[in-house]
């Protein structure tokens, strides 16, 4: 098992990430921060849990207020975004599950071959908080593989139970105007995409592809752009290709553009993201 770790600068917060490839998970903890996140959307399932502070969250157009012990469930393309309510800063953490992990969870616990579509993206329950936090520090401690699958499979069961439904997809459907213009921009996000160029694509005009855009997805056609970009930009990091190759590869100006994007939307910098997957091993750690 080896891990490399980073201190970073108490004034921007601490945040620690840990990929552990027997779960195959992403997990965090942010610590002390204030960073607000616009209005984006990943393709996993993300769990999350407020240890501290209080937050503003928009959900598919939907305003919620985050309190400690708020537990946060994003499906795949969900819209979300969140701001401080106050001075206080804010301590999270959280696990990003791949759908293809998802899908083998959810076979192995329910025998479905689906994925589960979660009905809430805000609540509170004893239960899972307690599976959440005991696998979180399992992993944070690096505590043997047994007790980690063990404690996925108490997770996922209890959230299944209480809010999964199933269906073919966990992707609504939507307008096929809409539709066309992010297939265009999943195709084309390495290259230079403008706005005229993506109207003729979906074949509307910029101000009716706007509206209907932002009613389908939340977000507009360039926010849905930068996520693509960045969550292409994470399966990259993650193959151990350095960020400066990364920000050429997924249609960034430079690589500080990049890493403005990816830390504005992600929690932490490209290089750190790349860090936690650079060692060899069971484990990769970066603190900061």
């Amino acid at each position: 098992m080896v891990d490399g770790e980073k201190r970073g600068c108490m004034k921007k917060g601490m945040r620690t990430a840990v990929y552990d490839s027997g779960l195959c998970i992403e997990a965090y903890r942010f610590n002390g921060i204030v960073q607000p996140f616009p209005n984006h959307f990943h393709e996993y399932y993300v769990l999350g849990l407020v240890g501290e502070g209080e937050r503003l969250l928009f959900c598919n157009n939907k305003k919620s207020q985050l309190k400690k012990g708020s537990i946060l469930l994003f499906n795949p393309e969900d819209t979300h975004g969140c701001r401080q309510n106050d001075e206080r800063t804010f301590a999270y953490c959280c696990f990003n599950i791949s759908r293809k992990r998802m899908f083998e969870l959810t076979e192995e616990i329910t025998g479905k071959r689906k994925l589960p579509l979660f009905s809430r993206n805000v609540f509170y329950h004893a239960e899972i908080m307690y599976y959440f936090y005991s696998l979180h520090e399992k992993i944070m401690n690096g505590a043997s593989d047994f007790e980690k699958e063990e404690g996925i499979l108490f997770l996922i069961s209890a959230l299944i139970r209480n809010y999964g439904r199933f269906c073919e997809t966990a992707l609504p459907e939507c307008g096929e105007q809409v539709k066309k213009a992010c297939e265009f921009m999943r195709e084309q996000y390495g290259g230079r995409i403008g706005l005229e160029e993506l109207c003729r694509h979906a074949g509307l005009s910029k101000s009716t592809l706007l509206r209907a855009f932002i009613k389908e997805k939340g977000i507009s056609p360039y926010r849905y752009l930068e996520a693509v970009r960045v969550n292409e930009a994470k399966i990259l990091l993650e193959k151990g290709i350095p960020p400066a190759d990364v920000a050429c590869q997924t249609g960034f100006f430079d690589q500080s553009h990049f890493t403005h994007y990816f830390n504005k939307l992600i929690g932490i910098s490209p290089g750190a993201y790349h860090g936690i997957f650079s060692g060899i091993g069971k484990r990769g750690r970066h603190d900061g």
